[in-house]
């Protein structure tokens, strides 16, 4: 084989290599996972990011590599909803196999195929998603109800007959003591008493919740939040929404009375008692047992005006005899959350605000809180990327939707999603990042302009806003794809020099959004019109 034989060999091997692992494109794939997943910018320093943006950077890594078998551990914690949609949507194109370990349930819903239930020490398989599961557990359950009441009687008759004179068993000793004690230690292994939160009433809450009137927020340049407004009715569950380092926190903070809005204001009723629940698990002292935690070291404890037995209140929350005695520093996650949601819950508030209170709880822990806040008298503003949780509770929705707009929505979060999809078109909620359609836009306008220096900064045109074009321009080329439309225009300019002119948005209704034939400008169209935003750049040749 010669020199040139042994290069094409290599050549080809390549080339086979960048196929199967669909690397041509591979910039672009890089930008937008890194764009969905919300990964702090290429250039910055790994040794400096945050736990969280490390796990988002590792995760962008890992979805990139595309190894056979993906380990995933509780993937969606603190990705906001959208992310979690683009999330699912790569998963389900997944080629390889997926094991995850998560209690997002519309996630497991969406993604799984097959669900292993670890129980008691053994591993249950189930075939289908979260529901189908749902619907198997439960006739296993019945079935195992069954079972038990029958083991039951058997031990009952087995007792009496240990019980007897050791005359009367001499016979069958041995054996029967042997299936006694089998009984009995399969009676040790019975199922665990269900998961129960108890979050103590509070005070007679009157008319008057939280008025927020005109409220603006931001820092130095970035706004955070512009002009909000709503009441919060009695009896209301809020469930707060978007992107972290949207504003959400600093909402709390000013219900609270920790910051000050830059305008507006925010009033509480004179019968308002706020409870806050923040994020601050990490406070909890590892070397506290569970009750001394939770309790302060007091058998008896005030639970707004009442007084109770601290044991039993703790049992509440599940930590029921030696588990009180667990140290803190040992939990898990989810027995973590349980603990810091007792302690902080103690003070019979009649308006919660709760700061991503499902994070690493298990799903029977998750269903105990969604009942306990169902049953709870006052009124609750949660923050929250738990989507089915959101919908089983929330009465009204706030959503950060970007650029200081702050969504005030009466109904639960998939009645917003759709009442999104109605406003903005179905890509708001697909978890394709606008920024990255911008990045597209400007590689192509890059590619058809040739010239060093000649493109200009891509920037967005809003509804409404005309986009002037001099002379007669034609259509020479047309994208679909995942922005949507791509459209190149050539015309000429006010000199009279040719210009090309890159156009990508998306389509609210039709097939053909612009005719660019013979029109020396294009005005956008606005909500009632084909498209609902347009993305410009031009280039001179």
């Amino acid at each position: 084989m010669n020199y040139s034989d042994e290069t094409a060999e290599e050549s080809a091997k390549l080339q086979d290599t960048i196929d199967s692992q669909n690397l041509w494109d591979l910039e672009s794939q890089v930008e937008q996972a890194m764009d969905a997943l919300g990964c702090p910018p290429g250039d910055a320093d790994v040794t400096k990011l945050s736990g969280g943006e490390r796990r988002r950077v590792a995760l962008c890594q890992l979805l990139l590599r595309q190894p056979d078998l993906l380990l995933l551990d509780e993937p969606t914690n603190h990705l906001d909803a959208e992310t979690v949609a683009w999330l699912e949507k790569h998963l389900r194109e997944y080629p390889g196999a997926i094991l995850i370990v998560t209690h997002d349930r519309y996630f497991l819903d969406n993604v799984t195929g097959w669900i292993l239930e670890l129980d008691r020490g053994r591993g249950i398989p189930y075939e289908g998603n979260y529901s189908a599961y749902l619907e198997k557990k439960a006739k296993r359950l019945e079935q195992e109800k069954s079972e038990e009441a029958s083991r039951q009687r058997a031990l009952d008759r087995e007792r009496e007959w240990i019980a007897a004179s050791p005359r009367a068993r001499q016979a069958k000793s041995k054996a029967r003591i042997k299936a006694y004690d089998e009984l009995l230690k399969r009676n040790e292994e019975r199922a665990p008493g269900a998961a129960q939160i108890v979050i103590p009433p509070g005070e007679r809450l009157g008319q008057n919740v939280i008025d927020v009137e005109g409220v603006s927020k931001g820092y130095g340049e970035n706004l955070l939040i512009e002009n909000l407004t709503f009441k919060l009715p009695p009896g209301g569950i809020v469930g707060v929404i978007g992107p972290n380092g949207a504003g959400k926190t600093t909402l709390f903070r000013m219900i609270t009375g920790q910051e000050k809005p830059d305008a507006g204001a925010v009033a509480l009723g004179e019968t308002v008692h706020l409870g806050y629940v923040d994020q601050s698990r990490d406070a909890l002292a590892p070397n506290k047992t569970v009750w001394e935690e939770i309790s302060d070291g007091q058998e008896i404890i005030k639970l707004g005006k009442r007084e109770v037995n601290s044991r039993a209140y703790v049992a509440a929350f599940n930590f029921k005899g030696g588990d009180q005695q667990q140290k803190v520093g040992s939990l898990s996650g989810g027995q973590r959350n349980r603990v810091h949601l007792a302690k902080l819950l103690k003070a019979g508030s009649n308006v919660l605000l709760l700061d991503e209170p499902t994070n690493d709880l298990d799903t029977e822990t998750l269903a105990a809180l969604e009942d306990a806040l169902e049953d709870y008298a006052g009124c609750a503003v949660i923050i929250s990327h738990d989507r089915m949780f959101l919908d089983r509770l929330a009465t009204h929705m706030l959503a950060f939707e970007g650029e200081g707009h702050v969504e005030w929505f009466e109904g639960n979060f998939q009645e917003y999603e759709a009442d999104k999809v109605r406003r903005l078109g179905a890509d708001a909620v697909s978890g394709e990042k606008p920024d990255h359609r911008l990045r597209q836009l400007s590689r192509a306008a890059e590619d058809f302009g040739g010239a060093a220096g000649g493109a200009e900064k891509l920037r967005e045109v809003r509804l409404g806003e005309p986009a002037v074009l001099h002379g007669c321009l034609q259509v020479v080329d047309r994208i679909h794809g995942q922005i949507g439309h791509l459209l190149v225009l050539v015309g000429h300019d006010e000199d009279g020099e040719q210009v090309e002119l890159v156009i990508g948005f998306r389509i609210r209704r039709g097939d053909e959004p612009v005719d660019a034939g013979d029109c020396r400008a294009i005005v956008l169209l606005g909500p009632d019109g084909l498209h609902d935003h347009i993305f410009l750049a031009s280039i001179r040749s």
